[in-house]
């Protein structure tokens, strides 16, 4: 009490002998001196565990001596602090140890804290309240902040946190094993899987360690840097087919963020990566092996690695994360990115048409019972799903349907009307209806040549000469070849002037145009040392009959006679003399064809089959299908422009736009600049017209 009213004495004088000023000072220099003569010399000599407990006693005096003193000069606290608007005692007395004491050794008892957390972890023994005191000091010199136990403690504590976990993840995973303590555990409400109880022990006994001696903020942040360390864990489980701690680790992270987000996007980052690598690897293989291999290798190998990874991924999605949406949508995001990619030049939907046509016709490569069959084809439409261009698709598909179906090169119709009916289901009525259409057009076109049969025997003044086998088809159905006026020899006039007068019997409204292109024929070749079947295109018959009437002819007569175009000419010249089978003899005999070279019947042709097949160099059929699928989506997005501002009337461009991708995605992913031409296109042909007043405003013409 006496020195309480000796300080009030000092500080209600009259200048010059108010020394509040001067008292004011000296509270401070007091500490200052205190510390540094004290207790710095005391906490520099000793460490590690001895230097936390110095400092936890330290600051206990500290506050003691803070708040006596502060009492001692509580009348500065009430008038003179208040007037010149200074620093509180009490913040003066903990800042000269923040400022002294805590900034010098902060460093140092951060370490040795985190040395102690991580022997905890490690299951020793470790003194709990020591380290419940020592952070405590982090909390309480941030003076009612949290800035100084954020910055200068926690931000170290979860990264040393996840590099701890790392660590021990990457051991347990290489060790293929957990530790026994970690599986002794049991934990109320889960049952045992490995994997989810290593990770649900950790999260448990981290949890404890908040309650004991950490703050309460830093929990959820602990938590969820163990369960990001434990992602990557989760990958590498996934990586080495481990599915059941994976499912054990699923149902932990769903008991306990209720929000899966973070791991599926793991989930679906590994899925891509791992896609885009056998994409990598195939085109590679398919590089390497060129040239000893089929054509089909590339997307045998491709297709065949992706339904692998897509039977695989889908049973963790069905069995480790128990069918949930969230995973469903992760594994299409995934496929979708690494299945429209190109590879070695070709899309992922001409890989897939050009390996269901490996399948379904004769002779193909993978030889499939068929159960195998049906299940494969099934597999191939879940993946059509995941492409963005199905209309590319659907144009290859259409190609080399029409060659199975024309060619007599379909193994089984049960499978073709199968796919079909699978594509049906998954696409829409409107993406096979040509296909479906072509299948039973065939049908039909059985049906009509036996009537034709039926005809020349009932009409025996009538007869082509030969035997004569016709396919009439719908035009709508099938894809577009090319027709020429192709001259035709004498005997193939004969047969098709017969034809039309069956169909006219039939119908007189329909108008037969004859794709000779497509057509076959079985001609005898009368060589020296043996007469040989020949089975050739009729372009190819045709020009070989033109022999039968001259011993020789020049490039520009068959041009003449025949009325081809010059390539289809170079195709057959070069098929009938450079090719394996020189049917003719060439002059000048060199490899190429040139408009200066002559031809004859070569006479003293052999083999030692007694039937052969000539076929004509390949075409390369992807650029037109590309062209036609581009023309076709120019119409699309015409149609779907139309029918857009006939129902809004008037529209802003952006809007328009996004309708339109809307529209069309189910059938291919239209480019912006693409919509934008056709918009323009459309406003020169009057279906639209630009808003006088705002030119990115359309509006309907009905």
């Amino acid at each position: 009490m006496m020195l309480w009213s000796t300080i009030y004495t000092m500080c209600t004088q009259k200048s010059p002998y108010d020394y509040s000023q001067q008292l004011y000072d000296k509270y401070r220099e007091a500490f200052e001196e205190y510390i540094t003569t004290t207790v710095m010399p005391s906490l520099r000599e000793k460490h590690d565990e001895f230097m936390l407990r110095e400092l936890v006693q330290r600051w206990a005096n500290h506050k003691i001596m803070v708040r006596w003193l502060s009492r001692f000069f509580h009348y500065l606290d009430r008038y003179f602090i208040v007037r010149r608007s200074l620093p509180a005692l009490n913040e003066v007395g903990l800042s000269c140890f923040r400022d002294l004491v805590y900034r010098e050794v902060n460093a140092n008892t951060r370490a040795s804290v985190i040395r102690l957390i991580n022997k905890e972890r490690e299951g020793e023994q470790i003194d709990r309240a020591l380290l419940k005191n020592v952070i405590d000091i982090f909390v309480e010199v941030g003076m009612g902040q949290m800035d100084a136990y954020e910055q200068d403690f926690e931000t170290q504590l979860l990264k040393d946190t996840g590099d701890y976990y790392s660590r021990k993840a990457s051991n347990w995973i290489w060790e293929d094993s957990c530790p026994d303590n970690m599986l002794k555990e049991s934990l109320r409400g889960y049952t045992f899987w490995r994997g989810g109880v290593l990770i649900s022990v950790c999260l448990r006994r981290e949890r404890d360690r908040v309650s004991h001696y950490l703050h309460s903020s830093s929990e959820q942040k602990l938590v969820e840097k163990v369960q990001n360390v434990f992602l990557v864990y989760a990958t590498q489980l996934r990586r080495d087919d481990k599915v059941e701690d994976l499912s054990g680790i699923y149902r932990l992270y769903h008991k306990i963020t209720k929000d899966l987000d973070l791991v599926a996007a793991v989930f679906k980052q590994h899925v891509t990566a791992e896609g885009t690598a056998a994409l990598v690897q195939a085109a590679e293989d398919a590089t390497s092996n060129q040239g000893s291999t089929g054509s089909g290798a590339l997307e045998q190998v491709l297709v065949r690695k992706i339904i692998e990874l897509h039977d695989k991924y889908m049973a963790y999605v069905n069995d480790c994360f128990i069918n949930h949406s969230l995973f469903h949508k992760a594994l299409k995001e995934a496929f979708e990115v690494f299945c429209n990619k190109v590879v070695s030049g070709s899309s992922s939907a001409e890989l897939l048409a050009g390996f269901c046509d490996n399948i379904l016709k004769k002779g193909g490569s993978e030889k499939l019972s068929d159960e195998a069959i049906e299940e494969t084809l099934e597999k191939v439409v879940k993946l059509l799903a995941y492409i963005s261009d199905k209309d590319l698709f659907a144009e290859f598909y259409r190609k080399k349907l029409a060659r199975r179906l024309l060619f007599d090169r379909s193994a089984n119709e049960d499978h073709e009307k199968s796919i079909l009916t699978k594509l049906k289901q998954q696409c829409g009525e409107q993406f096979t209806s040509k296909m479906e259409g072509m299948v039973t057009d065939l049908t039909v076109a059985r049906d009509n040549q036996v009537n034709f049969e039926e005809y020349l025997k009932s009409n025996e003044n009538v007869s082509p000469g030969m035997d004569l086998t016709v396919t009439v088809l719908t035009t709508g159905y099938w894809p577009s070849y090319k027709s020429f006026d192709l001259n035709l020899p004498e005997e193939m006039v004969r047969c098709v002037e017969v034809f039309k007068a069956f169909y006219e019997t039939k119908t007189k409204h329909r108008k037969l145009t004859w794709i000779y292109s497509l057509g076959t024929c079985h001609i005898n070749g009368k060589f020296e040392p043996k007469t040989i079947e020949l089975v050739v295109s009729t372009y190819q018959a045709a020009l070989l009959l033109l022999f039968n009437t001259a011993e020789k002819l020049s490039y520009s007569e068959i041009l003449t006679q025949l009325n081809l175009t010059h390539d289809d000419l170079l195709r057959l010249l070069h098929s009938l003399s450079c090719a394996k089978y020189k049917i003719l003899l060439k002059e000048p005999a060199t490899k190429t064809i040139s408009p200066n070279d002559n031809f004859e019947f070569n006479s003293k042709f052999t083999d030692r089959l007694r039937r052969i097949k000539i076929p004509l160099p390949p075409v390369d059929e992807r650029k037109k299908v590309i062209e036609d699928v581009d023309k076709d989506r120019r119409y699309a997005i015409d149609a779907a422009i139309v029918r857009i501002m006939k129902s809004r009337k008037v529209l802003g461009h952006q809007q328009l736009v996004m309708e339109c991708v809307e529209q069309l995605g189910r059938m291919f992913k239209p480019d912006i600049k693409a919509i934008k031409k056709r918009i323009e296109d459309l406003i020169t042909r009057d279906y639209l017209e630009r808003d006088k007043e705002n030119p990115n405003m359309f509006k309907y013409l009905a």
